[in-house]
């Protein structure tokens, strides 16, 4: 068990060295949609790589999630096969957004250092294929809104 601020300081170290290990500019935020982000998560029990549809705008999270959904072959066959679609998908704070996702397939937690490297091997390859296929497909997505 750790407290509160040893936990802290693990996260931050956590994500300092996947900065180090793969230094690059990742998409991110960068998408040019409002509410529409890639994100890494790592937690204690889990890791994934996700794209996030949580604008305040409900029928543009509908209109980009189904644009999405008409991609879904490509995406799954081409890129990501174990990607996840979750159009009501709960966060920690109770939000529900709209998520594509790629979980970690082992035993994780963010608590053992153990796990770390492979984990940074798995976002760095998944993101890259997310983003591959964004930049691909980008125009298209975009038509939805």
């Amino acid at each position: 068990m750790f407290s509160k601020e040893a936990s802290a300081q693990l996260r931050k170290t956590f994500w300092t060295s996947f900065g180090k290990s793969f230094p690059r500019k990742w998409l991110s935020y960068n998408t040019k949609i409002k509410g529409f982000s890639f994100k890494f998560y790592a937690d204690t029990k889990q890791a994934m790589v996700c794209l996030d549809i949580a604008s305040n705008d409900e029928l543009k999270n509908l209109l980009l999630y189904e644009q999405l959904l008409s991609l879904k072959s490509i995406l799954v066959t081409t890129y990501l096969p174990t990607a996840v679609f979750d159009e009501a998908y709960r966060l920690e704070n109770g939000k529900v957004i709209k998520r594509i996702y790629v979980p970690y397939p082992e035993k994780f937690s963010i608590h053992n250092k153990d796990t770390w490297a492979d984990v940074y091997t798995f976002f760095n390859e998944k993101m890259s294929q997310f983003e591959l296929f964004y930049y691909e497909f980008e125009d298209f997505i975009k038509q939805a809104i």
